[in-house]
């Protein structure tokens, strides 16, 4: 894969701020670089989700979003009050983290896990 400026500054942004959506990454990136297009950006994370460099995830609710923490399938926590993300580490340790009850003759690769909650922040505004 070339390396271009958009591609550089996409993977820049989602490895500081990780679990963003599509939109925020577009409007920092045309902060750091100028003038790029939406589609622009949008064939930037699609190229490095389909090389491995990012991982999409895409939790109920919620746009898609992406991160840089890939390969090691673990899972999310997210916040119901203000969407916030975690990360979760894997269950057992490897993928897949769960097996399925009956997997209907599927070589199951990857077990995606979405906890729902409440977070620290909005606990404590809650109090």
């Amino acid at each position: 894969m070339r390396v271009t400026r958009p591609r550089t500054a996409v993977l820049t942004m989602v490895s500081d701020n990780p679990h963003s959506d599509a939109d925020t990454i577009v409007s920092t990136v045309r902060r750091d670089l100028g003038s790029v297009s939406i589609q622009g950006v949008y064939d930037v994370l699609h190229a490095l989700t389909d090389a491995g460099l990012l991982r999409r995830i895409e939790p109920a609710g919620s746009p898609a979003r992406f991160e840089t923490r890939v390969g090691d399938n673990h899972h999310h926590l997210v916040c119901r009050k203000c969407g916030v993300i975690t990360d979760v580490n894997c269950v057992v340790g490897e993928a897949p983290c769960l097996d399925a009850a009956t997997p209907s003759g599927f070589a199951v690769e990857q077990a995606e896990v979405t906890f729902w909650g409440t977070c620290p922040g909005c606990l404590a505004k809650d109090n």
